[in-house]
């Protein structure tokens, strides 16, 4: 099969980062194409010539263009691009598949294209083509790519109208023929740069389930989801007005010029408190407020200025921006964007925290804001900020005659983990419909434990002990699940470790024994199996652990290294630091058997994915484990996906999945 192998640099008024890759995608320009078939040298096509002051309505590939100084696409080209034998290569694929699609006026199909940024992703690898590149060995010229750079800022972007441009808003190849020349010759390095990566990657391309699934991924993208925009216009009017308010109260309080100033805010407490504090950052603000030698005004202040801080309510903003000409957000979903687990990473309005929904009145809240009741709003509640945050997930709904099935699966990594280390106990709580959390909980201090019945205070202790220490974690990791404000002491939580370790032997000998694993495949570099098919092995500089799916999961350049103060060497390798640089990372057996749980969790819910797309159902979103489907009045039924959903999987006999959801005209969490 041939390969056609592509790069794009566009130019718009639109932020992509802001607007997405969709609504970029309508309001772009082409200006240079790069391509190359095979290994033969790489061509580029100048489509810059004409610039915004050109025609508009000359095709790209016509004879007039051409006339103009505007290259044409050859038809060799062309025809590759809808040719399904020809395999059309980028790095970030998903990019050029839309620009061109937008470009061509008809959609081309995702199953010709291929993600070389992808196949880097599966590998535990950064997504920049420059870090990649970095990351495997190439030559790297860092004053070429610092060019490159201010190059596209020169291009690509707007620019600040001055004297001494003009007072021109844009960069025309004209205005500097030398920085267009190697504009040109930046773009045909970027596709020598993909086409080497490639090469280096050759061994490791992902397999034909995953192909097919970036393909739905694609097409999940493509569909987006349908705004509110009543809903979105009026969140932001009422935020707009709330805001308003809180400067013009904290202004009469405080006296200060600027209250949304940190720093003005910073001084005027310490300056009534008496104390010496370096931030009020989140952190501090809540230990403020839990003073009760707090004055009154500075109480309010703060509370002010934690409505002033919260930040939820952007997520309205980004699905104006994003908001393309059909009404929908498209591209909030990155395949593969948790390279780690293969999970999906969120774009644009961050689909993966958005707050939850706890109003007693969910309707008539929404219907408040809807209509734009800003008043009797204010008057209901004492911060509607609160209520336009727990309303954010409505703003996303149906088409009309359409409604939402929304399914959702139950316990799903409890399950995983129960299931790769044989918990018994646990496998018989799931096969009988029980409640983890109170099994759990009676497993821990030996009494039974029911929901809402006897021992029903305990249920608290055993759900936040199942969220914070299947993976090993500790005291720290239970205060991140809120166990300090529960009320439970530093005793209380070190107790509440030790009974649920005691109660699950075998998930805690799974964290021993995966170290193991890892440790023996890196030292001696051959192959370690383990239960449930998995295996450990060591392929060209990285540390593959083959899940129970037959999908693995990567770390670049693994190395046993030995810490101060312990005895055994710690197993790292290079990935994404916590300081968002590339550098090498420590881990360890609870925290792998959290990379398994999670990647396996993640193929159960493909394969879900799949089974409900080929039942003719149309994916929407997905989040976190949970499926949004926008499927016409009488077509499909919430029965019928939870069923799919929750049947067995090949790959994993024994391992009991369930499915519960609703439907509804407009998203929310049930």
């Amino acid at each position: 099969m041939r390969t056609l192998s592509i790069d794009l640099e566009t130019y718009s008024e639109l932020d992509i980062r802001k607007a997405g890759l969709y609504k970029y995608a309508e309001n772009c320009e082409i200006l240079l194409f790069a391509y190359a078939f095979d290994n033969e040298p790489v061509k580029i096509i100048d489509m810059g010539m004409l610039g915004k002051s050109g025609n508009a309505s000359i095709s790209l590939f016509s004879a007039e263009a051409e006339q103009m100084g505007r290259e044409s696409i050859p038809e060799e080209v062309l025809n590759a691009l809808q040719d399904k034998d020809i395999r059309k290569m980028a790095y970030n694929a998903a990019f050029e598949r839309t620009v061109l699609s937008r470009y061509l006026g008809r959609e081309l199909n995702p199953a010709q294209w291929y993600c070389t940024m992808v196949q880097g992703y599966t590998l535990g690898m950064p997504g920049g083509l420059d870090m990649v590149g970095k990351v495997i060995g190439l030559s790297e010229d860092k004053q070429k790519l610092a060019i490159g750079k201010r190059l596209i800022q020169y291009f690509c972007k707007p620019c600040k109208p001055t004297r001494a441009n003009g007072q021109r808003t844009r960069n025309l190849p004209t205005d500097d023929p030398q920085k267009w020349q190697l504009f040109k010759e930046y773009c045909i390095r970027d596709v020598e740069s993909e086409r080497a990566i490639r090469d280096r990657l050759k061994d490791f391309e992902p397999g034909p389930r995953e192909r097919e699934l970036w393909c739905l991924d694609q097409k999940i993208n493509d569909a987006g989801v349908l705004l509110d925009m009543s809903v979105v216009n009026n969140a932001l009017a009422f935020d707009e007005r709330l805001r308003a308010e809180w400067l013009d109260e904290a202004h009469r309080i405080s006296g200060l010029s600027n209250p949304n100033s940190n720093q003005q805010i910073l001084d005027w407490v310490n300056a009534r408190m008496g104390t010496n504090l370096a931030s009020l950052d989140k952190e501090v603000r809540a230990n403020l407020l839990n003073r009760k030698d707090l004055p009154d005004e500075v109480r309010k202040v703060v509370i002010l200025k934690n409505r002033l801080a919260k930040t939820s309510i952007r997520k309205y903003e980004a699905m104006r921006n994003a908001r393309c000409r059909d009404g929908r957000v498209h591209g909030m979903l990155q395949f593969y964007g948790a390279n780690r687990t293969g999970r999906w990473a969120g774009r644009l309005v961050q689909l993966h925290n958005l707050p939850q929904n706890h109003l007693e009145d969910l309707d008539g809240d929404r219907n408040m804001v809807k209509q734009g009741m800003y008043e009797v709003m204010s008057i209901m509640y004492s911060n509607p900020a609160d209520v336009l945050s727990q309303l954010i997930r409505t703003a996303f709904v149906a088409e009309n005659g359409k409604r939402f099935i929304v399914a959702d699966f139950s316990a799903i990594e409890a399950r995983v983990i129960a299931w790769l280390a044989d918990e018994k106990w646990r496998m018989e709580t799931f096969a009988k419909g029980g409640d983890i959390y109170c099994a759990s909980a009676s497993q821990m201090f030996h009494v039974p434990v029911v929901k809402h019945g006897e021992n029903g205070h305990l249920r608290a202790k055993g759900k936040i002990a199942e969220l914070a220490c299947g993976y090993g974690g500790g005291v720290s990791a239970l205060r991140a699940f809120g166990a300090d404000k529960m009320g439970m002491t530093e005793e209380e939580m070190a107790n509440t470790i030790a009974h649920w370790r005691k109660a699950s032997p075998n998930i805690c000998q799974m964290w021993r024994d995966v170290e193991k694993c890892a440790r023996r495949a890196i030292r001696t570099k051959i192959p370690v199996s383990y239960k449930k098919g998995m295996q450990f092995h060591y392929q060209k500089g990285i540390l593959f652990i083959r899940l129970a799916s037959q999908r693995s999961i990567a770390y670049v350049r693994p190395r046993l290294l030995r810490e101060e103060g312990r005895d055994q060497e710690a197993v790292t390798y290079e990935g994404i630091t916590e300081k968002g640089g590339w550098g090498r990372v420590y881990t360890w057996g609870g925290k792998l058997v959290e990379n398994i749980v999670q990647a396996t969790a993640r193929d159960c819910l493909a394969e879900a994915m799949l089974r409900l797309d080929h039942a003719g159902y149309k994916i929407v979103m997905h989040v976190h484990d949970e499926v949004i489907l926008e499927m016409p009045y009488g077509t499909g039924s919430l029965e019928e996906a939870c069923e799919i959903m929750g049947q067995s999987i090949s790959w994993a006999p024994g391992l009991l999945l369930r499915a519960d959801g609703y439907e509804t005209e407009y998203y929310k969490k049930d």
